[in-house]
Protein backbone atom coordinates (compact mmCIF):
# COMPACT_ATOMS: atom_id res chain seq x y z
CA UNK A 1 0.00 0.00 0.00
CA UNK A 2 1.43 3.24 -1.21
CA UNK A 3 1.42 6.38 1.08
CA UNK A 4 0.41 9.83 0.36
CA UNK A 5 1.40 13.04 1.41
CA UNK A 6 0.91 16.63 1.36
CA UNK A 7 -1.85 18.58 0.29
CA UNK A 8 -3.74 20.49 -2.67
CA UNK A 9 -2.24 20.57 -5.73
CA UNK A 10 1.35 19.32 -4.23
CA UNK A 11 0.84 16.10 -3.40
CA UNK A 12 2.92 12.96 -3.58
CA UNK A 13 3.37 8.95 -3.03
CA UNK A 14 6.11 7.88 -1.10
CA UNK A 15 9.16 5.86 -2.43
CA UNK A 16 11.51 4.71 0.70
CA UNK A 17 13.70 2.17 -0.82
CA UNK A 18 14.24 4.41 -3.58
CA UNK A 19 18.48 4.72 -4.19
CA UNK A 20 19.64 1.14 -5.61
CA UNK A 21 23.06 0.81 -4.38
CA UNK A 22 25.80 -1.83 -5.47
CA UNK A 23 26.82 -4.66 -3.52
CA UNK A 24 29.52 -3.11 -1.08
CA UNK A 25 28.50 0.08 -1.31
CA UNK A 26 27.02 2.17 1.66
CA UNK A 27 25.87 6.14 2.21
CA UNK A 28 26.67 7.78 5.09
CA UNK A 29 24.88 11.23 6.08
CA UNK A 30 23.52 12.43 2.84
CA UNK A 31 23.30 16.49 2.98
CA UNK A 32 22.56 17.15 -1.07
CA UNK A 33 20.58 15.96 -4.27
CA UNK A 34 19.94 17.98 -7.04
CA UNK A 35 18.21 17.07 -10.72
CA UNK A 36 20.06 17.91 -14.03
CA UNK A 37 18.16 18.58 -17.25
CA UNK A 38 17.71 14.85 -18.13
CA UNK A 39 16.47 13.77 -15.04
CA UNK A 40 19.79 12.53 -14.13
CA UNK A 41 19.78 12.70 -10.14
CA UNK A 42 23.56 13.54 -8.46
CA UNK A 43 23.47 12.73 -5.36
CA UNK A 44 25.98 14.11 -2.46
CA UNK A 45 26.94 12.24 0.52
CA UNK A 46 29.56 11.55 2.91
CA UNK A 47 30.66 8.46 1.96
CA UNK A 48 33.14 6.57 0.19
CA UNK A 49 31.72 7.09 -3.22
CA UNK A 50 30.78 11.20 -2.35
CA UNK A 51 29.30 11.88 -5.70
CA UNK A 52 26.91 9.03 -7.35
CA UNK A 53 24.52 10.05 -10.69
CA UNK A 54 21.42 8.07 -11.04
CA UNK A 55 18.48 7.27 -13.03
CA UNK A 56 14.75 8.24 -12.06
CA UNK A 57 14.62 4.44 -10.96
CA UNK A 58 17.19 4.45 -8.64
CA UNK A 59 19.97 2.88 -10.47
CA UNK A 60 23.50 4.06 -10.55
CA UNK A 61 24.58 5.69 -13.85
CA UNK A 62 27.75 6.77 -12.50
CA UNK A 63 29.88 7.73 -9.59
CA UNK A 64 32.52 10.34 -9.76
CA UNK A 65 35.90 8.38 -8.31
CA UNK A 66 38.50 11.23 -9.82
CA UNK A 67 37.79 13.95 -7.79
CA UNK A 68 39.75 15.83 -4.68
CA UNK A 69 35.69 15.45 -3.22
CA UNK A 70 36.94 14.72 0.48
CA UNK A 71 33.69 12.39 1.85
CA UNK A 72 33.41 13.58 5.22
CA UNK A 73 33.27 17.64 3.58
CA UNK A 74 29.74 17.03 1.38
CA UNK A 75 27.19 19.81 2.00
CA UNK A 76 25.34 21.60 -0.29
CA UNK A 77 24.84 20.52 -4.40
CA UNK A 78 23.29 23.35 -6.96
CA UNK A 79 22.73 22.77 -11.01
CA UNK A 80 23.01 25.13 -13.16
CA UNK A 81 20.67 25.69 -16.22
CA UNK A 82 23.40 24.31 -18.70
CA UNK A 83 23.98 21.38 -16.18
CA UNK A 84 27.28 22.62 -14.95
CA UNK A 85 27.47 21.28 -11.22
CA UNK A 86 28.52 23.21 -7.86
CA UNK A 87 29.78 21.43 -4.62
CA UNK A 88 30.04 23.24 -1.50
CA UNK A 89 32.55 21.32 1.08
CA UNK A 90 31.80 22.68 4.10
CA UNK A 91 34.73 21.11 6.21
CA UNK A 92 36.39 21.96 2.65
CA UNK A 93 35.73 25.26 2.97
CA UNK A 94 35.94 25.52 -0.79
CA UNK A 95 32.95 25.50 -3.99
CA UNK A 96 34.18 23.36 -6.77
CA UNK A 97 32.65 23.96 -10.25
CA UNK A 98 32.58 20.58 -12.50
CA UNK A 99 31.40 19.78 -15.99
CA UNK A 100 28.30 17.37 -16.36
CA UNK A 101 30.57 14.49 -16.70
CA UNK A 102 32.21 15.36 -13.60
CA UNK A 103 35.41 17.21 -14.78
CA UNK A 104 36.69 19.79 -12.43
CA UNK A 105 36.82 23.65 -13.70
CA UNK A 106 37.16 25.89 -10.77
CA UNK A 107 37.73 26.31 -7.25
CA UNK A 108 36.56 28.90 -4.89
CA UNK A 109 38.48 28.84 -2.02
CA UNK A 110 41.48 27.17 -0.93
CA UNK A 111 40.25 23.40 0.13
CA UNK A 112 40.88 22.94 3.80
CA UNK A 113 42.20 26.48 4.92
CA UNK A 114 39.09 28.47 6.68
CA UNK A 115 39.56 32.25 6.02
CA UNK A 116 39.44 34.91 9.04
CA UNK A 117 36.47 36.26 10.24
CA UNK A 118 34.51 37.47 6.90
CA UNK A 119 36.10 36.37 4.41
CA UNK A 120 35.50 34.17 2.38
CA UNK A 121 34.99 31.30 3.22
CA UNK A 122 35.09 29.25 6.61
CA UNK A 123 32.29 26.55 6.58
CA UNK A 124 29.82 27.17 3.57
CA UNK A 125 27.18 25.66 3.04
CA UNK A 126 25.71 26.16 -0.17
CA UNK A 127 25.36 28.24 -3.45
CA UNK A 128 22.99 29.80 -6.03
CA UNK A 129 23.54 31.10 -9.84
CA UNK A 130 21.72 34.55 -10.45
CA UNK A 131 19.83 35.38 -13.44
CA UNK A 132 23.07 37.66 -14.60
CA UNK A 133 25.30 34.51 -14.11
CA UNK A 134 27.12 36.22 -10.54
CA UNK A 135 27.12 33.39 -7.79
CA UNK A 136 26.21 33.46 -4.52
CA UNK A 137 27.22 31.60 -1.68
CA UNK A 138 26.08 31.32 2.00
CA UNK A 139 28.96 31.29 4.29
CA UNK A 140 27.02 29.86 7.11
CA UNK A 141 28.76 28.10 10.52
CA UNK A 142 31.19 30.12 11.26
CA UNK A 143 30.93 33.23 8.79
CA UNK A 144 27.30 34.51 8.86
CA UNK A 145 27.59 35.79 5.92
CA UNK A 146 26.12 36.07 2.34
CA UNK A 147 28.88 36.66 -0.58
CA UNK A 148 28.35 37.50 -4.43
CA UNK A 149 30.70 36.64 -7.08
CA UNK A 150 31.07 37.74 -10.66
CA UNK A 151 30.53 35.04 -12.97
CA UNK A 152 34.67 34.57 -13.30
CA UNK A 153 34.58 34.66 -9.77
CA UNK A 154 35.84 38.11 -8.96
CA UNK A 155 34.34 38.68 -5.01
CA UNK A 156 31.89 41.67 -5.40
CA UNK A 157 30.51 42.15 -2.19
CA UNK A 158 29.49 40.34 1.38
CA UNK A 159 27.23 40.95 3.64
CA UNK A 160 25.99 39.64 7.50
CA UNK A 161 26.84 39.62 10.87
CA UNK A 162 25.37 37.47 13.63
CA UNK A 163 22.24 38.40 15.02
CA UNK A 164 18.62 38.18 15.19
CA UNK A 165 17.68 40.84 13.38
CA UNK A 166 17.57 42.23 9.91
CA UNK A 167 20.84 41.40 7.81
CA UNK A 168 21.93 39.13 10.20
CA UNK A 169 22.16 35.00 10.60
CA UNK A 170 22.35 32.46 12.99
CA UNK A 171 23.60 30.06 10.11
CA UNK A 172 23.59 31.05 7.16
CA UNK A 173 22.47 27.49 5.95
CA UNK A 174 20.87 28.33 2.12
CA UNK A 175 20.48 30.49 -0.61
CA UNK A 176 18.84 30.96 -4.05
CA UNK A 177 18.24 33.94 -6.45
CA UNK A 178 14.80 34.41 -8.24
CA UNK A 179 14.16 35.80 -11.46
CA UNK A 180 13.27 39.15 -10.02
CA UNK A 181 16.70 39.11 -8.73
CA UNK A 182 15.76 38.83 -5.10
CA UNK A 183 17.95 36.45 -2.86
CA UNK A 184 16.35 34.20 -0.56
CA UNK A 185 18.29 32.97 2.48
CA UNK A 186 17.47 29.84 5.09
CA UNK A 187 18.43 31.64 8.33
CA UNK A 188 18.29 28.19 10.10
CA UNK A 189 18.59 28.62 13.86
CA UNK A 190 16.54 31.57 13.55
CA UNK A 191 13.65 29.57 11.56
CA UNK A 192 13.23 32.12 9.06
CA UNK A 193 13.91 33.27 5.22
CA UNK A 194 15.42 36.59 4.64
CA UNK A 195 15.04 38.04 1.53
CA UNK A 196 17.37 40.65 -0.24
CA UNK A 197 17.71 42.33 -3.55
CA UNK A 198 21.02 42.00 -5.80
CA UNK A 199 23.01 44.17 -3.26
CA UNK A 200 22.48 42.77 0.19
CA UNK A 201 19.56 45.08 0.76
CA UNK A 202 17.36 43.58 3.61
CA UNK A 203 13.42 43.38 1.79
CA UNK A 204 11.56 41.41 3.98
CA UNK A 205 11.77 37.76 6.24
CA UNK A 206 9.27 34.96 6.25
CA UNK A 207 9.46 33.80 10.40
CA UNK A 208 7.74 30.49 11.75
CA UNK A 209 9.81 27.85 10.13
CA UNK A 210 11.15 24.88 11.46
CA UNK A 211 15.09 25.41 11.12
CA UNK A 212 14.75 25.95 7.19
CA UNK A 213 18.21 24.61 5.69
CA UNK A 214 17.35 23.98 1.75
CA UNK A 215 15.43 25.76 -0.99
CA UNK A 216 14.67 24.64 -4.69
CA UNK A 217 12.65 26.77 -7.14
CA UNK A 218 10.95 25.07 -9.92
CA UNK A 219 10.56 26.17 -13.46
CA UNK A 220 7.21 28.69 -12.26
CA UNK A 221 8.91 29.41 -8.99
CA UNK A 222 7.17 27.44 -6.41
CA UNK A 223 9.03 27.39 -3.63
CA UNK A 224 10.44 23.76 -2.20
CA UNK A 225 11.67 23.58 1.34
CA UNK A 226 13.29 21.15 3.50
CA UNK A 227 13.59 22.14 7.19
CA UNK A 228 15.39 20.36 10.32
CA UNK A 229 12.36 20.16 12.16
CA UNK A 230 11.42 17.04 10.43
CA UNK A 231 9.42 18.66 7.43
CA UNK A 232 8.92 19.72 3.63
CA UNK A 233 6.99 22.90 3.00
CA UNK A 234 6.11 23.90 -0.66
CA UNK A 235 4.99 27.87 -0.94
CA UNK A 236 4.50 30.31 -3.24
CA UNK A 237 7.04 33.65 -3.76
CA UNK A 238 4.24 35.66 -1.48
CA UNK A 239 4.86 33.21 1.46
CA UNK A 240 1.60 31.00 1.10
CA UNK A 241 2.35 27.64 2.29
CA UNK A 242 0.52 25.01 -0.70
CA UNK A 243 1.56 21.81 0.86
CA UNK A 244 3.35 20.85 4.30
CA UNK A 245 3.76 17.29 5.55
CA UNK A 246 5.92 15.74 7.94
CA UNK A 247 7.04 14.88 11.62
CA UNK A 248 9.86 12.95 13.48
CA UNK A 249 9.35 9.25 12.83
CA UNK A 250 10.47 6.21 10.96
CA UNK A 251 6.82 5.91 8.68
CA UNK A 252 6.93 6.55 5.08
CA UNK A 253 5.55 10.11 5.75
CA UNK A 254 7.78 11.17 8.79
CA UNK A 255 11.35 11.92 8.30
CA UNK A 256 13.34 9.79 10.80
CA UNK A 257 16.48 12.20 10.96
CA UNK A 258 16.49 15.88 9.57
CA UNK A 259 15.53 17.07 5.68
CA UNK A 260 18.58 18.52 4.59
CA UNK A 261 18.80 18.60 0.87
CA UNK A 262 15.48 18.89 -1.55
CA UNK A 263 14.98 18.95 -5.45
CA UNK A 264 12.63 18.36 -7.95
CA UNK A 265 12.42 16.67 -11.21
CA UNK A 266 10.70 17.27 -15.07
CA UNK A 267 7.96 15.24 -14.16
CA UNK A 268 7.28 17.08 -10.55
CA UNK A 269 8.68 14.13 -8.30
CA UNK A 270 10.53 15.42 -5.28
CA UNK A 271 13.73 13.85 -4.06
CA UNK A 272 14.80 14.98 -0.07
CA UNK A 273 17.48 13.50 1.38
CA UNK A 274 18.51 13.61 5.24
CA UNK A 275 21.89 13.96 7.89
CA UNK A 276 22.18 12.95 11.40
CA UNK A 277 21.80 9.41 10.53
CA UNK A 278 23.17 7.35 7.51
CA UNK A 279 21.45 6.53 4.45
CA UNK A 280 18.17 8.45 4.41
CA UNK A 281 16.95 9.22 1.02
CA UNK A 282 13.21 9.46 -0.36
CA UNK A 283 11.38 9.74 -3.63
CA UNK A 284 8.05 11.28 -3.71
CA UNK A 285 5.90 11.05 -6.52
CA UNK A 286 3.79 13.77 -7.71
CA UNK A 287 0.17 12.67 -7.97
CA UNK A 288 -1.91 14.06 -11.08
CA UNK A 289 -5.48 12.96 -10.00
Amino acid sequence: MTTRVGQGDYQFEVVEDWAQLPDGWTFGWVPGVAVDSQDRVLVFSRSEHPLIVFDTDGNVLESWEDTPLVPENAHGIYIDASDQVYLTEWLGHCVYKFSPAGELQWTLGTPGVPRPPGRPFNRPTDVAIAPDGCLFVSDGYVNHKVHKFSPDGVQLLSWGEPGTGPGQFDLVHSVWVDSDYRVYICDRENNRIQIFDQDGAFLEEWPGYLRPDKLWFDDDETIFMAEVGHRVTILDRQNTVLSQWGVAGSAPDQFEAAPHGIWGDSRGDLYVSEVAANGLIKKFVRVRD
